[in-house]
């Protein structure tokens, strides 16, 4: 549960990490894969409609607590979200 409550931040940092280890040749294309996630969280329109998502979630009184990079980032590392 407690990856669940993560940021974009830290969600890159994770997948930073995660590729660190992928080094064999018949990884590389899962870490091409996983750079390019990255690269959309980080990217200026990913961040604008994660923002636009919080905001009308807090507008509507359906704030979740999951963060949409996070549990991505713990699919990808095979983290449980429970």
């Amino acid at each position: 549960l407690f990856f669940l409550y993560l940021d974009t931040d830290r969600a890159l940092v994770l997948l930073e990490e995660y590729c660190k280890k992928l080094r064999k040749p018949e990884e590389q294309q899962l870490k091409k894969a996983i750079r390019k996630v990255m690269g959309i969280f980080k990217s200026s329109l990913f961040q604008a409609l994660l923002g636009s998502f919080k905001k009308k979630a807090t507008r509507h009184g359906t704030t979740s607590h999951t963060s949409l990079p996070a549990a991505l980032a713990c699919d990808v590392l095979g983290y449980p979200r429970d």
